[in-house]
């Protein structure tokens, strides 16, 4: 016998019956359905995040408030104690050298000068931001100051 379009069938056990269900007691399927008796499942939908009557997830994480600003910008800090303690009076003292000298790994969004510690040589300072108390010590000393952009 040969093989061909007109005689192919599926190999004998490997195609089933659909299941009717809800087709009278004779179908082995009526009555309840295979769903069993009662409860959520047998009558509709149960919710996905329904979790048994056990607190759900949601309820049991803390509340986080506020918000995260997506712009902010993260500056490395330098005091000037720092500074007073590796450079020479009258140094010129910018983001080059303070990588050089160790002070900071990377100027991240910029550098922002501290006022903790005192300064008694002059500097030239060149950095991004200055609190206030910086500034006064830095201008007391006798150094000046440079906003880089």
């Amino acid at each position: 016998m040969s093989i061909g379009l007109h005689n192919l069938k599926p190999a004998p056990g490997s195609t089933h019956r659909r299941k009717r269900v809800g087709r009278g007691i004779g179908s082995g399927h009526g009555k309840t359905s295979t769903r069993g008796h009662k409860g959520n499942k047998a009558r509709g939908q149960v919710n996905p995040n329904f979790e048994g009557g056990q607190t759900p997830l949601h309820r049991r994480l803390p509340q986080v408030r506020g918000f995260k600003p997506v712009n902010k910008k993260f500056y490395a800090l330098v005091n000037l104690s720092d500074i007073e303690s590796v450079f020479e009076a009258g140094a010129e003292v910018n983001p080059e050298t303070l990588i050089a000298t160790g002070i900071l790994r990377d100027i991240r969004d910029g550098i922002k000068i501290l006022g903790d510690g005192e300064v008694t040589k002059s500097f030239k300072v060149s950095a991004h931001k200055f609190s206030k108390s910086a500034q006064e010590k830095l201008s007391a000393a006798g150094g000046s100051i440079e906003i880089l952009a």
